[in-house]
């Protein structure tokens, strides 16, 4: 039967896999944490210059 996964002896091949998963899931959470701050600086912002637009908290059912 032909193997179609492998998995080295040496797991040292691994080593550059999680370097490099580790490096871009560290990308991912700091620019999504960015990105939550941006919004909520524009939302201040925006409620601040039209409070009209203000939304009301919406109440739980």
């Amino acid at each position: 039967m032909m193997e179609f996964l492998y998995f080295p002896e040496d797991k040292t091949a691994y080593i550059p896999a999680v370097l490099t998963l580790l490096i871009f899931m560290t990308i991912a959470v700091l620019s999504m944490r960015m990105i939550i701050k941006k919004a909520k600086r524009e939302q201040e912002n925006f409620e601040s210059q039209y409070p009209e637009g203000k939304r009301e908290p919406e109440q739980p059912r």
